[in-house]
């Protein structure tokens, strides 16, 4: 008996083997491009043992760095495929010069590397738009004071010295930092860098065992412009060198400013000491758009479309209020939005009614759909169909409870923005492939027989109904 439970657990652990390939690309999509092609790609799955993995990177500076900084993210997105997992272990596979010449041939790239980067960064990542200029900005009630001080800051160098400016995503932070860099660029060494692409620069400087080149570098800078600052939380040996170039560039009287997603008191593990040196300058809260704004900001896009292109689109008054109504979390989506009724319409050769508009731009919407849980269909399916929740999450095949588990199914993979996987896990940990069947199998269904049409369609208005009767 104990054999043969031992050989069912064994057939279990080899049918669920962690799939790496899909933990990559997880990585990729979660961390970003750059992190992962700087760090995490060069993980190599070794092989998973009981409740662990272990893992293999080149180098223990490698292994220090992320085991440092994205371990946890790393592990919970391991856990998404594989639950079991607890803990990741890492062994270093150092590749050695085989030989003189190899080792030669290591240290002519390396040294190489030591004279480039400061160069290659500098082409690379300090790249200043001329199309995000202050002429383009458009301005409103929400973000009139960040605009002028950006341009006061652009007339009167260290007139206010650090500027801060903060807000959500897409609200055009960035934007004024590269009208402030393009404006001072003619007589100034500006430096435009992310705080991520300067932690980059920081290890890499370590690593190649050339720090005072990047000391020289930014700390001889007139204007630095540093996006995104909430991404030093946490760097400890970073936060402490941007410190020290801050306070040097402050004594020379060279311009800083800085954006980030909230205010100065508010960052998560920054020093003390660096949060008050921000508050200490002029701290600008870029706030959410109104309405006008919204309208103002798709009436110049549509302008500047129309001057692009030969063909001229005059969209309705009715499809401009709705977007300006329904997208109000984003700049950046706004115009997404506008760009994607264009496309419609020269494709189509037509513009798009209210109907379409809404089906074009359904995932940048803000629609109860898209807050729809999927315990919420899993009651209301089980109360329709007359069965309990734990019938439907069981693993009986009988006929009166694999319909119903099949249109719950369906019904959460229509009205929720969840991926296979987490809707299976939601079903008692069932496999995507199933979950694939359960929706083709609905969909075939509804294509002959008319009551799976309409038990859908009124199981679909009690969700959606429910739904906001609860926001309400």
């Amino acid at each position: 008996m104990n054999n043969s439970l031992n050989n069912n657990s064994l057939q279990d652990s080899k049918s669920n083997i962690l799939d790496w390939n899909l933990v990559q690309a997880e990585m990729k999509n979660k961390l970003g491009l750059d992190i992962y092609e700087s760090w995490l790609k060069k993980i190599t799955f070794v092989e998973e043992i009981n409740n662990y993995i272990l893992l293999s990177v080149p180098t223990r500076f490698i292994r220090d760095w992320i085991t440092s900084r994205y371990l946890d993210q790393i592990l919970k997105i391991i856990k998404n495929y594989k639950k079991e997992i607890v803990r990741i272990e890492f062994k270093i596979t150092e590749n050695k010069p085989t030989s003189i010449q190899d080792e030669n041939n290591t240290n002519v790239i390396e040294n190489k590397e030591n004279v480039s980067f400061i160069k290659d960064s500098y082409l690379q990542y300090n790249r200043i738009d001329p199309n995000k200029n202050f002429e383009n900005f458009i301005t409103g009630s929400s973000n009139k004071l960040a605009y002028e001080a950006s341009v006061k800051v652009s007339e009167n160098i260290s007139h206010y010295n650090p500027l801060y400016l903060y807000g959500g995503v897409g609200m055009g932070k960035t934007h004024l930092l590269n009208a402030i860099g393009y404006h001072l660029k003619r007589d100034n060494k500006v430096m435009f860098i992310s705080a991520e692409r300067f932690m980059y620069q920081f290890v890499k400087s370590i690593k190649s065992n050339d720090m005072v080149k990047f000391k020289e570098y930014f700390r001889n800078t007139d204007i630095l412009l540093i996006d995104d600052i909430q991404f030093m939380n946490g760097k400890e040996a970073m936060q402490e060198e941007f410190f020290h170039t801050f306070n040097a560039l402050l004594d020379k009287g060279s311009q800083i400013i800085i954006s980030a997603d909230r205010s100065p008191n508010k960052l998560s593990r920054i020093q003390e000491r660096i949060k008050s040196r921000f508050a200490g300058g002029l701290v600008v809260d870029i706030q959410k758009t109104d309405l006008a704004l919204r309208k103002k900001i798709l009436e110049s896009k549509i302008s500047d479309l129309n001057n692009f292109y030969p063909e001229k689109f005059n969209i309705p008054e009715e499809i401009k209020d709705f977007i300006s109504i329904k997208i109000t979390t984003s700049v950046r989506e706004l115009v997404g939005a506008i760009n994607r009724i264009i496309s419609f319409s020269r494709i189509y050769n037509k513009i798009p009614s209210l109907a379409e508009t809404k089906v074009i731009l359904k995932d940048l919407l803000n629609l109860n759909e898209n807050k729809v849980t999927i315990d919420l269909i899993q009651t209301i399916v089980c109360k329709f169909f007359k069965i309990s929740k734990n019938e439907m999450l069981s693993s009986r095949r009988s006929r009166y409870l694999v319909r119903p588990r099949q249109t719950a199914i369906y019904l959460t993979k229509i009205l929720t923005s969840k991926s296979l996987p987490e809707i299976g896990r939601e079903f008692s940990n069932r496999d995507h492939t199933t979950i694939i069947h359960s929706v083709k199998t609905i969909e075939k269904l509804k294509e002959k027989d008319p009551d799976m049409i309409a038990n859908i369609d009124k199981l679909k208005n009690q969700i959606l109904y429910s739904n906001k009767e609860n926001e309400i």
